[in-house]
């Protein structure tokens, strides 16, 4: 019986083993930028991006090849199950002049097969069609450009939010592991007679608060995961570590160079994509004005016709009939009732009014620009603020302790100095993150992916 116990337990602990072994093997550890290059290649997102760029230059060529030459090729097969019956003058068989007899003519079955080559010589809108594939393949160039930018944004929130959770979870626990310490001797100090039951209130006061936000920080944690594996395009539940730490971060995206940096507007991808608004409406335009042009094309088949009373087409010795026509069709607009006029006035209109949001997006990019510059500066700012801060509120929650601890201060005071810690260990925590994302959205509107 011992042995079998040993022998289960043993199997217990290399399942244990094996299963603990399997999922650090399957954990994926990543880098700020690790995560973004990851995701750049797995981001729902930016997966469609990838097929919208592909389907442009599929639909490119759609447009090209309706110039080109068209082959089609047409079967038919006819049994007429009750010929028709016409009416001659009887006297061309014999008959009485004035009477008339019924005939048929033609066999019951018949099989045609034909096959024509089309080819366009001119159409206007053909031109303009052509010319504007390459406006929408821009266009879908820019907006693979814009969500590979957005994916980067997302990526790197995402990234911060998971170190400041993870942060928080590690702070919270030290204020926790502090606070049951003071709770303790305190509440052992009253005990003995020597303090008063308001210390321990204050104290379980405090010490509840910490542990109701430890455990909001531990959920978040998860949360925040999860949100970062979802942008990354990894399946949420799925393990994942990040090698850098909050504070490290941080220090290497203050980079006051990056204000001085030169701005071209024709590198922000809003402006790309307005670019291309303008440009859509203008083909349109030309679109309009290509309908009051006349349209040529040519076509050329060759066919064969066989009849007969059953259906024998198959048989070698069918006589099969040959036709071929060679043609032009030349249509020529003429008179509309002013409907071609009126459409390409308002494709006129539609351009101008493309034009002034190209202008008016100009100028809300540049103020977006002085205003991330302006929230970076304030971040980098803040950081440097709560840095000092969360300094003086640990020297100012010490002195509080000692004080408290040879009575020279009320619990009242000490809770205080250490809530006021708190508040600054969580601004701290949050302008380093202020940073990263101040950052990156200064570099989006720069269209710098550095």
């Amino acid at each position: 019986m011992k042995n079998q116990l040993f022998n289960l337990l043993s199997l217990l602990c290399l399942s244990l083993g094996y299963a603990q072994e399997k999922t650090v093997e399957n954990t994926r550890s990543f880098s700020l930028e690790e995560a973004i290059a990851f995701a750049l290649e797995n981001n729902y997102g930016a997966i469609n991006a990838d097929r919208d760029l592909i389907d442009a230059k599929k639909q490119k060529w759609e447009t090209i090849a309706t110039g080109l030459p068209q082959i089609t090729g047409t079967i038919g097969y006819q049994n007429q199950l009750k010929q028709p019956v016409s009416l001659i003058p009887a006297e061309f068989a014999g008959g009485e002049p004035g009477t008339f007899v019924p005939i048929v003519f033609g066999q019951a079955q018949q099989a045609n097969a034909t096959a024509t080559l089309r080819q366009q010589i001119f159409d206007g809108s053909y031109i303009v069609g052509v010319q504007a594939t390459k406006a929408f393949l821009s266009f879908s160039r820019n907006n693979k450009e814009k969500t590979d930018l957005e994916v980067r944004k997302a990526v790197t929130e995402a990234y911060g939010n998971v170190l400041l959770a993870k942060e928080s979870v590690a702070i919270f626990e030290k204020n926790k592991s502090n606070l049951e310490k003071n709770l303790f001797e305190t509440t052992k100090i009253f005990e003995n007679g020597l303090g008063d039951e308001e210390s321990v209130e204050q104290l379980q006061i405090t010490l509840s608060s910490v542990d109701n936000q430890l455990k909001n920080a531990i959920r978040l944690k998860g949360i925040t995961l999860q949100m970062l594996n979802l942008v990354m395009g990894i399946a949420i539940d799925s393990p994942t570590t990040l090698e850098e730490n909050l504070d490290d971060l941080a220090l290497k995206k203050i980079d006051l160079g990056l204000l001085e940096s030169e701005f071209d507007m024709k590198n922000n991808v809003d402006f790309k994509l307005a670019t291309n608004l303008n440009e859509q409406r203008y083909f349109e335009w030309k679109l309009a004005k290509s309908r009051a042009l006349p349209t040529l094309n040519a076509f050329v088949n060759y066919g064969a016709s066989a009849f007969a009373d059953d259906f024998n087409f198959f048989n070698s010795d069918q006589k099969w009939f040959d036709s071929s026509v060679l043609g032009f069709d030349l249509s020529i607009p003429i008179f509309s009732s002013g409907k071609k006029s009126a459409g390409t006035a308002r494709a006129k209109i539609a351009l101008e009014k493309a034009k002034t949001q190209l202008s008016e997006a100009e100028e809300q990019i540049r103020l977006q620009l002085e205003s991330s510059k302006s929230n970076y500066i304030l971040a980098i700012e803040q950081y440097e603020t709560a840095k000092e801060n969360l300094n003086l509120a640990e020297r100012i929650e010490h002195k509080n302790q000692i004080k408290y601890n040879e009575g020279l201060a009320s619990s009242f005071e000490l809770r205080q100095a250490q809530t006021q810690l708190y508040d600054a260990q969580q601004n701290y925590l949050q302008s380093m993150v202020e940073v990263i994302n101040k950052k990156t959205a200064l570099e989006t509107i720069l269209n710098n992916k550095s």
